[in-house]
């Protein structure tokens, strides 16, 4: 008549076993003077958990600190690059670097970089 109100009372208790074994583990070992080992345990736990939001982090600000976004100079494409290095512009192919912040042409010693401005012509009447 009432089946489905035995079903709601019917609890499961298997791995209650196990927790009551561990508590009773740690209040023996507390007792005999083996409490270093359970704070060990403890402390790895508390390490295991935290190290992966540490790592997180530091590897953000790692991350932050050594890539630049820039544009190339040549072919104004917009990329990421890795600081002290010697790469190539992913559109264009021009030999690039980082200096000051932003990249910069590699050219050989004495070579000077122009901008070019287009400039109309006006003629002039006398």
């Amino acid at each position: 008549m009432n089946e489905g109100f035995n079903r709601l009372l019917k609890y499961d208790f298997s791995g209650l076993g196990c927790w009551l074994t561990l508590i009773a583990f740690a209040l023996l070992a507390g007792s005999v003077g083996l409490g270093w080992i359970i704070n060990g345990f403890v402390i790895l736990i508390v390490l295991s958990l935290l190290a992966p939001v540490v790592i997180f982090w530091v590897a953000k600000w790692w991350l932050k600190s050594n890539f630049i976004q820039d544009q190339c100079p040549v072919c104004d494409y917009e990329f990421t690059g890795f600081k002290n290095t010697e790469f190539q512009c992913p559109s264009c192919s021009e030999p690039l670097q980082i200096r000051e912040g932003e990249f910069s042409r590699i050219t050989p010693p004495g070579t000077i970089d122009v901008d070019a401005i287009d400039v109309s012509a006006q003629q002039i009447e006398n």
